[in-house]
């Protein structure tokens, strides 16, 4: 067996035996990354440079209300977004934070909408390099809220930590163009994406969300 060869593996045996367990879950949730982004969303490569934070704190009001005290007992991660109405495609500031059962999108002390991830059985995003993320929501009832539509700074970071907590690593779909969306059941809209000189989100003359990246 050849010197450095036994050198090799003494240096490889040295860093497994000194990494530490932030690094270790560092690694872990980059591998699970790039399993889903690498080669199919533009943006990914610069992503892949910055550390996927395994917590960001959600920032408890004064006034917060019982529920979401729960919510942040059990919270897994949090990161804030912006969430875009159903009708109209408003946008709202929002927070959603993950707990091992369900994700809350949450106003300032109010729960606005939770997900089982039971019910919750796809997510799209595009490969432009916007940070448009849908949720697509097993809706069976009309009076049921439909798929979630939602803006995030940290797409990679949310969306891998959510595939490992909620075990949807394979729920995550890269698209091309345009994502289906259900406003609720039995109504159907979409996003679509284009790229341009100014990134811009807004309500096209179809009625579909226009997102410009």
């Amino acid at each position: 067996m050849c010197t450095h060869f036994l050198h090799y593996r003494l240096m490889v045996r040295k860093y497994v035996r000194g990494i530490t367990p932030q690094n270790k879950t560092q690694l872990q949730l980059k591998l699970v990354s790039s399993s889903i982004f690498k080669g199919k969303k533009e943006s990914y490569p610069q992503s892949n440079k910055m550390p996927l934070h395994a917590q960001r704190n959600y920032n408890i009001t004064s006034n917060i209300t019982p529920c979401v005290v729960l919510c942040c007992v059990c919270l897994q991660y949090s990161v804030p977004v912006i969430k875009y109405d159903r009708n109209g495609f408003k946008p709202r500031p929002r927070q959603v934070i993950l707990t091992q059962a369900a994700a809350y999108v949450v106003e300032e002390a109010k729960i606005k909408q939770r997900v089982l991830y039971t019910f919750l059985k796809g997510i799209s995003v595009s490969n432009l390099t916007d940070g448009m993320i849908v949720f697509h929501i097993t809706c069976e009832d009309p009076k049921e809220k439909g798929d979630l539509v939602m803006q995030c700074d940290h797409l990679f970071e949310f969306l891998t930590k959510l595939s490992v907590i909620a075990n949807k690593q394979n729920a995550v779909k890269v698209v091309q163009g345009s994502i289906k969306i259900e406003i609720q059941a039995g109504k159907e809209s979409a996003v679509d994406f284009s790229t341009g000189q100014e990134p811009m989100v807004y309500k096209a003359k179809n009625g579909h969300l226009m997102v410009v990246s």
